[in-house]
């Protein structure tokens, strides 16, 4: 039985991907670029805003990142106010969540998404207070894949690293939870697959949210 579970955010608690294609097309528009699919963003997200709009720049044609400044300063502004734009937990979170509470396992979020939005994404969708920590992208904190953000979560948890599950969608965390001596659990209902969780060696690979039980309690 674990002692805590640390929950990425975009494309494990929350589907949030249209939130982030709307704002980055926004960004990048301004530049004058056109509008990228949104199928693209399952690949450009999951290492932080600066990271995401490199990636929408390069895709466009500006490999150099001569727009950088300006896109990424107008994505900040607009993602400060479109943050939940057509976010949701995904089917299955919320119950699974309770359940976990109920069994006593605290519960926190770690995510390379700037932490004032972090905090109002999970706050808008589940309650102030519901999780026991919270934790985004800030200055002086490295982003994952490093492990410095679980080992601060370990400490304000009050756990040790190895009674930790850290569940995660992308190649970023399984190497954010691994590197950090958690159990890693790839999740196949967010922004990757398969294929990339297997690469990165994810302890496990769930198709459900409430797979996540049988693997912590």
């Amino acid at each position: 039985m674990k002692k805590a579970v640390i929950f990425d955010l975009d494309g494990t608690l929350a589907d949030s991907l249209e939130s982030i294609w709307y704002c980055a097309n926004y960004a990048i528009g301004t530049c004058g670029f056109d509008p990228i699919p949104l199928e693209k963003y399952n690949i450009f997200v999951g290492d932080g805003a600066d990271t995401l709009i490199k990636r929408c720049l390069a895709y466009s044609g500006d490999t150099e990142g001569e727009y950088f400044e300006k896109a990424f300063l107008r994505y900040q502004l607009f993602f400060k106010e479109h943050c939940m734009y057509h976010v949701k937990p995904y089917e299955g979170i919320p119950e699974t969540l309770d359940a976990l509470k109920k069994a006593g396992i605290k519960i926190a979020v770690f995510s390379n998404k700037p932490h004032e939005r972090t905090v109002d994404v999970v706050e808008t969708l589940f309650g102030k207070g519901y999780f026991d920590e919270i934790l985004g992208q800030a200055d002086g904190r490295p982003k994952k894949p490093s492990p410095n953000g679980v080992f601060e979560l370990a400490k304000k948890l009050d756990v040790e690293v190895q009674d930790i599950a850290y569940v995660g969608d992308t190649s970023t965390d399984m190497m954010t939870g691994k590197s950090a001596g958690a159990w890693t659990i790839g999740v196949l209902w967010g922004f990757r697959g398969r294929d990339e969780l297997e690469k990165y060696k994810a302890d496990v690979i769930i198709d459900e949210p409430s797979d996540i039980l049988s693997q912590v309690l």
